[in-house]
């Protein structure tokens, strides 16, 4: 077995209980310490139900992540006309709380109904669409294989805004790190700092990371402004510098023009 992000040796970590029932091997590698569980076979189980019960943070990782995210796109993507796909978008609660706050977000899940930002799928647009920023909240460490989900979101846009835990630090034992949650069966790549930093190389990609939200673009993008963007009071001088109109009475235009207003 082969490093799935740098081709590195690997070498046997542990052994976890997946789904209370699975014992799953799971291989660091010595190069990139990226973690890898052994193949994924207990995959569909694991996905008979797309958002986990024991996903309690959805609602919280959607509030805080609009005003650092509505800050980085006014900061490196000013154009009003940009539009914006979220990959991995599960029941479409970020995409609908960046459309209410004027960004034309569009959602993706393989997996998961579109509850909240129904017609405003990436099935809603012409086939090749692309966007000025793809967003992918806490879907890299659900990646079997992350090089070539990678190049997939890279085919929609040039510039990957997401989400995922780094492993401890220090030397830091990560055999207790809760971010595994075995109890899914759905997190199987776990990153340190150098395994991004080398997918952003064997993608030939610059790398911008801060805590658990990382940047990966074609273009260089300011390591300075970026860091901004989690700072509170630049995000209010941006707001009252890049003002948007919400989209949500357009939209409910559309939908009710369409017929499909429902009973809502």
């Amino acid at each position: 077995m082969k490093c799935k992000i740098c081709d590195g040796t690997v070498r046997h970590l542990f052994v976890k209980k997946v789904l209370h029932k699975y014992d799953v091997a799971y291989f660091q590698c010595s190069a990139c310490h990226f973690i890898q569980a052994e193949e994924p076979y207990w995959l569909p189980e694991a996905y008979e139900n797309a958002i986990a019960r024991l996903d309690v943070g959805l609602v919280w990782r959607s509030e805080r992540l609009t005003p650092i995210v509505t800050t980085l796109i006014r900061t490196f993507i000013p154009e009003r006309d940009a539009r914006f796909l979220d990959y991995g978008g599960g029941y479409g609660l970020f995409v609908r709380m960046m459309r209410d706050r004027g960004f034309d977000f569009y959602r993706q899940d393989a997996h998961s109904e579109n509850v909240f930002a129904d017609q405003f799928d990436l099935t809603n647009l012409p086939t090749g669409s692309k966007f000025a920023m793809v967003t992918a909240i806490e879907v890299f460490e659900h990646l079997q294989d992350p090089p070539a989900e990678l190049e997939a979101m890279l085919q929609l846009s040039d510039t990957i805004l997401f989400t995922t835990e780094l492993q401890p630090e220090n030397g830091a034992d990560v055999s207790d790190w809760k971010y595994f949650y075995p109890e899914t069966g759905q997190h199987i790549s776990l990153y340190h700092r150098k395994s991004l930093a080398a997918l952003a190389r064997r993608s030939g990609l610059h790398l911008l990371s801060h805590e658990d939200i990382h940047l990966l673009a074609k273009s260089a993008r300011s390591e300075f402004f970026f860091k901004l963007a989690f700072r509170t009071q630049f995000r209010k001088l941006m707001r009252r510098l890049r003002k948007r109109k919400s989209l949500l009475l357009r939209d409910a235009e559309k939908i009710r023009s369409m017929g499909e207003a429902g009973s809502g």
